[in-house]
């Protein structure tokens, strides 16, 4: 058998490229936050994870200059040889101070960030209890570790604790969840999910990739809920809010040394650009002088989703700058992916595996930078759209 021969098989792409349907991997010209140029044309970006606008804020792009001025463009080794600069350790001490944790530790990408967490503090013997609607990175990060893996039903409290109460308890449970589900934007229910981890004596960490910038007045979910010492790891990335790349998990002292110590996916990898770190910490100054940034991202997203759910449209349980609209089926959301882009709406459709299948949508997301204007103008589009294909 022909190890590569699935690839030669896998022929699903040219067919929805030769239809006119593939919609990823799309090049972008230009990008300007909240609008991009696609083969020519303007379009409104409403499937971004630009939450706050930072990547076309002046101190930001100023600090990536600088950077790469002062130390060049790479650290060209990872972090626990020749990589670590002192600009590294100012923005872990910044962001633990941020998200209220004593220490924090800087990874390369948020990917890497749970691999290495996850992975690192689950062993032999060990258990890790996901939620059903949990991201790839966690999943993987579970399996590379050499621990067991629990699933609970997304968001089903009854379900977690029938989960919990049926693991030995000599074994050590750390509970991982998705602060905002990176889909269908809603939040996991921390303060439950804490009453039950101290119940059973499991751990618990949040990847709060889409909360840190947008909730808890920018500080994540643990902080939105009020339970930030109640969560043992919190993780995020610097992709979204923080208009950068790279990932952090903080927590106590000894649980980040721990991870500093024993992640592959950070002691094997090189470590993030100086221009990378130095535009993650103008990010953070950012959020601090300019809270209403994330006033705005919230307002706007409400507005959305209001007048999405008076047009017809279903918005499922968003509460975030991610605004889901549920279509359930691959080809109609495919189609209704095209004629909004058509007609200068760029968004991402999203089909099984990446959703249960029933739940298949066009994610929407916003930014604190989308004008009035620009949100008039999408939401004409897509009632029209809509009324076209039958949404609404």
């Amino acid at each position: 058998m022909d190890i590569l021969k699935k690839c030669s098989e896998f022929t699903a792409v040219k067919v929805a490229i030769a239809e006119g349907y593939y919609p990823y991997f799309t090049p972008l010209a230009e990008s300007e936050g909240t609008e991009v140029e696609v083969r020519g044309r303007r379009l409104v970006m409403c499937g971004s994870n630009n939450y706050l606008g930072l990547t076309t804020h002046p101190l930001v792009r100023e600090a990536g200059i600088a950077a790469i001025e002062r130390f060049g463009t790479s650290c060209t080794g990872s972090r626990f040889l020749n990589g670590n600069l002192e600009l590294h350790e100012q923005l872990e001490a910044e962001l633990a101070e941020w998200v209220g944790k004593p220490a924090a530790l800087v990874f390369s990408t948020g990917m890497q960030a749970n691999l290495g967490a996850v992975s690192a503090l689950v062993g032999r013997g060990d258990i890790a209890v996901l939620d059903k609607d949990d991201h790839a990175s966690i999943v993987d990060g579970a399996r590379l570790g050499y621990g067991t893996v629990k699933r609970y039903r997304h968001n089903d409290m009854a379900h977690l604790e029938s989960v919990l109460a049926g693991l030995p308890r000599d074994a050590g449970t750390l509970v991982v969840v998705d602060g905002v589900f990176s889909m269908e934007g809603d939040l996991a229910p921390l303060p439950e999910l804490t009453v039950l981890c101290r119940r059973y004596g499991a751990r618990l960490m949040v990847d709060d990739a889409h909360g840190m910038g947008v909730t808890g007045g920018g500080r994540g979910t643990a902080a939105h809920f009020g339970v930030t010492d109640e969560v043992d790891v919190i993780m995020s990335t610097f992709s979204k809010s923080f208009a950068s790349l790279g990932g952090f998990v903080a927590g106590e002292a000894d649980v980040i040394s721990y991870v500093k110590h024993h992640a592959r996916s950070l002691i094997f990898s090189a470590s993030p650009t100086p221009a990378n770190t130095a535009c993650a910490l103008a990010a953070l100054q950012v959020m601090r002088t300019e809270p209403e940034r994330v006033e705005r991202v919230n307002r706007t997203a409400a507005r959305m989703r209001d007048a999405f759910r008076a047009m017809g449209f279903d918005t499922g349980n968003s509460v975030t700058p991610i605004v889901p609209i549920l279509i359930g089926d691959d080809q109609r959301t495919f189609l209704t992916w095209r004629l909004l882009l058509e007609a200068g709406v760029f968004t991402n459709p999203v089909i099984s595996p990446a959703v249960l299948p029933g739940r298949q949508m066009l994610r929407t997301s916003y930014m604190a930078t989308h004008t009035d204007e620009q949100l008039d103008r999408v939401l004409d589009i897509f009632a029209t759209v809509g009324r076209q294909v039958g949404l609404i």
